[in-house]
């Protein structure tokens, strides 16, 4: 493992020269806030040797040089709202907050993108296309905390992602600090190009492994004319799973497919307070189609209406928006209640394998004597599994945790899944990356990090150990 200097007093003059007095410190009382992220788990909390906050991309790259210079891990970090230990100081070191980057640049109405600075909030990029008469189409269900230079360093997905693709498909182009600490812009606002390796895709979904993206030039588009969103429910998990398919092969492209299960639906009626439509045994699958006008989403709210009623739905109704998606998105905090210590699983699979992902989930948890609670971006096959440990002992917790996940993802990865659809890797998934990755495949990765940062000090210990 790789052995890291320390922050002196001195070093931490360095930073405080470059990016100002009160925008670096070490005061253990300041700096934990910056330990953690969402992960429900306390153990994995690490204090960092000091925090910066840097207000331009100079500054960065001077922070990473330095860093370089004196052989000082790097963490960078987002709004800290991540659920893979990705942004964990796991080394102490300097964590580099890209909080102070929180100026949208402009908003480009006639040629559709917006250049916003990596701390920005998703919901104020998305309030500021819509006032503009435009639309930004990434939607992670944290969009109301997190920061879109996070979502591009972990290609976050999200409601919207069966229509119109994960984060990794709104960006034209971002500047971003190298591990070297040099700056570069990467990308371009075309709609083709071949010109070399595209390393926008690269950078893209590298967790800060890769580079520190300071700033981004984000695709917009038009407001869709025509929005409905529908509520189906059904009496069992894989018929009401299966609708995704069955959608998709009638030639039905909606925005969102959301899934969730009924346990899931009866803890967050408990925590809102408030009543949903057969909570009592009723599975959630939430639809939203847009359409051109107002015949063409009659016609597809039709067909869809008979789709999920011949397989089996209890109900199809058209939904309050503003009340089924505010009980989507209070699923984690209705869960938290319910177990503060959790475990995340974000599988994904191919989206006709979700049904039979479902009952591999619900089977094996049973037979490992866990609790759980399911929902599901049920459209591009991304199914979340939030694990209860209860009442049970840490040890106890930690066998049946380990050997469910050992079961279940040799089962996902026969069916062609993979471990992550959108909350990555990090530091918590570390060790299952190692067992279920093709070798020649890691390998590559770990050849890639070496050659783009050689000194390893960029988040060091996430995605993958480099020798």
């Amino acid at each position: 493992m790789q052995k890291y200097l320390p922050v002196t007093p001195e070093i931490l003059a360095e930073l405080k020269n470059i990016v100002g007095e009160k925008f670096a410190f070490a005061d253990p009382e300041k700096v934990e806030a910056y330990s953690r992220d969402e992960t429900p788990d306390s153990k994995y909390a690490c204090l960092p040797e000091a925090v910066v906050l840097p207000k331009t991309t100079e500054e960065v790259a001077q922070i990473v040089k330095l860093a370089n210079r004196e052989h000082i891990s790097i963490v960078p970090r987002g709004a800290g709202t991540g659920l893979a230990c990705g942004a964990i100081p796991i080394n102490g070191g300097i964590v580099v907050s890209l909080e102070r980057f929180d100026q949208i640049l402009e908003v480009n109405a006639e040629a559709m993108y917006m250049v916003a600075g990596a701390g920005v909030r998703t919901e104020l990029v998305q309030q500021a296309a819509k006032a503009a008469g435009l639309f930004y189409a990434g939607d992670p269900c944290s969009g109301d905390s997190c920061f879109i230079g996070g979502n591009i360093a972990t290609n976050a997905g999200g409601n919207r992602a069966v229509k119109y693709g994960t984060t990794r498909h709104q960006v034209y182009e971002f500047e971003m600090v190298t591990p070297l600490g040099d700056i570069v812009s990467l990308g371009s606002r075309l709609n083709k190009n071949t010109t070399g390796y595209c390393l926008e895709q690269l950078i893209m979904g590298s967790e800060g492994t890769l580079g520190i993206i300071t700033q981004a030039t984000l695709k917009l588009k038009p407001l869709p004319a025509h929005t409905i969103d529908l509520l189906a429910i059904f009496p069992d998990v894989e018929k009401a799973i299966a609708i995704v398919g069955l959608m998709l092969r009638s030639g039905l492209t909606p925005t969102c497919v959301e899934f969730m299960d009924n346990a899931t639906v009866q803890s967050v009626e408990r925590f809102l307070q408030e009543g949903l439509p057969h909570s009592d045994v009723g599975h959630y699958i939430i639809i939203q189609m847009e359409a051109a006008t107002e015949d063409d989403l009659e016609n597809k709210t039709v067909a869809i209406d008979e789709l999920c009623s011949g397989n089996g739905a209890i109900a199809v109704l058209v939904a309050d928006s503003q009340k089924i998606w505010k009980a989507r998105k209070a699923f984690t905090e209705a869960t938290h209640v319910e177990s503060t210590v959790q475990s995340f699983e974000d599988i994904v699979v191919p989206v006709e394998k979700i049904p039979e992902a479902a009952a591999a989930s619900n089977r094996l948890a049973a037979t490992h004597g866990l609790i759980f609670r399911m929902v599901s971006h049920a459209g591009d096959g991304n199914i979340h599994l939030t694990m209860f440990r209860s009442n049970l002992s840490e040890q106890e917790w930690d066998s049946r945790l380990s050997s469910f996940q050992n079961d279940l993802y040799e089962e996902i990865y026969r069916m062609g899944g993979r471990l992550s659809g959108e909350h990555g890797i990090g530091y918590k998934r570390k060790n299952l990356m190692q067992k279920f990755t093709d070798p020649v495949e890691l390998d590559m990765m770990r050849r890639i990090k070496k050659a783009l940062d050689p000194n390893l000090i960029l988040n060091p210990g996430k995605i993958f150990d480099v020798e």
